[in-house]
């Protein structure tokens, strides 16, 4: 028979025994925190350090981005205070297919990013990179869409490949379109059918001031497929481009009749929803204070399942 522990080794036993309980209880809260939160389903980070993460010199878009940083600490300033726990980190375009910056952010916060990463689809090896990537939390690929890519994508080797996997991979093609793509987009939709697409910014629809009935209608045509969902988002840029923009409400009321909110999802676009006179909290309120003909259901899905679903599952 083993001896009695003495006292202060009781005392010890019992102090250790209530502090695990008590981190346990807290991870336990923390982790409800979690996935009751809402999610934030379209995210840039980017780092002035440009030694370590260098921009590459073959990028022909705009060098000086505003603001200088805007790293997930600079994030998180804006979306906690909105309840928004979790973010899908979108690959930001001066990096091209380097995806390290948005890795590293999503290691460093375990639980917190999911990603959408960028690869060359001409490369031999986009199969294994994109599997690769995969396995470090990535959940979808951003395609730079306009009609006449789209059209060539439709007799792409790559594509087919890229579109293919993500089918077999659960893993989604996440569009940067304008309204002009759609058909061809629907093309794609129809090849294949078991690929989750992801349409950002509801196809930018009303980009240039006007909300046209006719690209509306071709969006809402897509949710014929089952796999596609849109991001009522980047709010900021479409229509009247000002807050509170409940002129984009009627646009969102007629995805939400043709989608369901189970396929649409809520994203700021930031950091370009904070720059300027525009604010976070502006963008997720027009979900889940400013329109009413979205229900309690509506707005979780529309602010957490949908995102969780298709980024985090």
């Amino acid at each position: 028979m083993k001896p009695s522990p003495s006292p202060v080794s009781r005392r010890t036993f019992l102090h250790s025994t209530v502090a695990a309980a008590l981190i346990s209880q807290v991870g336990a809260r923390a982790a409800d925190q979690g996935k009751s939160g809402y999610i934030d389903a379209h995210v840039h980070v980017w780092t002035p350090d440009t030694q370590r993460y260098p921009r590459p010199a073959t990028f022909t878009g705009k060098k000086d981005y505003s603001p200088a940083s805007f790293t997930p600490e600079e994030l998180f300033a804006h979306c906690r205070p909105a309840g928004v726990q979790r973010v899908v980190l979108i690959q930001m375009s001066f990096y091209q297919f380097d995806n390290r910056y948005m890795l590293d952010s999503m290691s460093a916060h375990p639980g917190v990013f999911g990603g959408v990463a960028v690869v060359d689809e001409t490369s031999r090896e986009v199969r294994a990179t994109m599997k690769k990537l995969a396995g470090q939390g990535v959940r979808g690929f951003r395609l730079y869409t306009d009609k006449a890519k789209a059209e060539a994508w439709l007799a792409s080797p790559g594509m087919k490949t890229m579109w293919s996997y993500a089918a077999d991979a659960g893993l989604a093609m996440c569009l940067l379109t304008g309204p002009e793509a759609l058909p061809p987009i629907r093309q794609l939709c129809v090849r294949y059918p078991k690929t989750r697409v992801v349409i950002d910014h509801c196809a930018r629809i009303g980009a240039k001031g006007e909300i046209l009935q006719s690209d509306l209608d071709q969006l809402c045509q897509l949710a014929e497929f089952k796999n596609v969902y849109v991001k009522t988002s980047a709010f900021y840029a479409l229509g009247k481009k000002k807050a509170p923009y409940l002129d984009l409400g009627p646009m969102i009321r007629k995805l939400r009749d043709a989608y369901g909110a189970s396929r649409l999802m809520w994203a700021s676009d930031c950091p370009f929803q904070v720059q300027e006179d525009r604010s976070y909290a502006d963008s997720i309120g027009l979900i889940r204070d400013r329109l009413s003909f979205l229900s309690a259901d509506d707005k979780a899905w529309l602010l957490r399942k949908t995102a969780e679903k298709v980024y985090f599952s």
